[in-house]
């Protein structure tokens, strides 16, 4: 899971969070966090902070700790999700500039008129 938010850096950081019970073997969470960490700097994401927390276990500790299939699924993972937050940045940027140039290019408008506040003589009662 990829969680994210704008922040008022120049840069994106980082968070990554990885339980014992979706990963019960040290040397295979410090894998996760050494990947996230890899392709979080090969990414080049916009000025955002980005927790990322497994959601679901990835192993035992019946098997090896680290395998290469574990190390695949994981970089594709990833990879999708830093993309998919980069396009979403990219479009919501875009957004926001078309609005900006949408208001810079809009006449002005003349104030509404305003109606005189004191009551005429002929409508008030005596």
């Amino acid at each position: 899971m990829l969680y994210t938010r704008l922040n008022q850096l120049p840069h994106a950081r980082l968070g990554v969070v990885v339980a014992k019970r979706f990963a019960p073997r040290a040397a295979t969470r410090n894998t996760i966090k050494r990947v996230t960490r890899e392709l979080f700097r090969q990414t080049g994401l916009p000025a955002i902070d980005c927790v990322v927390r497994l959601a679901k276990p990835v192993n035992t500790k019946d098997g090896p700790a680290t395998t290469a299939k574990l190390k695949t699924a994981l970089r594709l993972e990833l990879t999708r999700l830093f993309a998919a937050q980069a396009a979403l940045e990219r479009q919501a940027r875009s957004a926001a500039a078309s609005a900006a140039a949408n208001l810079a290019e809009a006449p002005a408008e003349a104030p509404a008129a305003v109606a005189d506040a004191t009551p005429d003589a002929s409508s008030t009662a005596p």
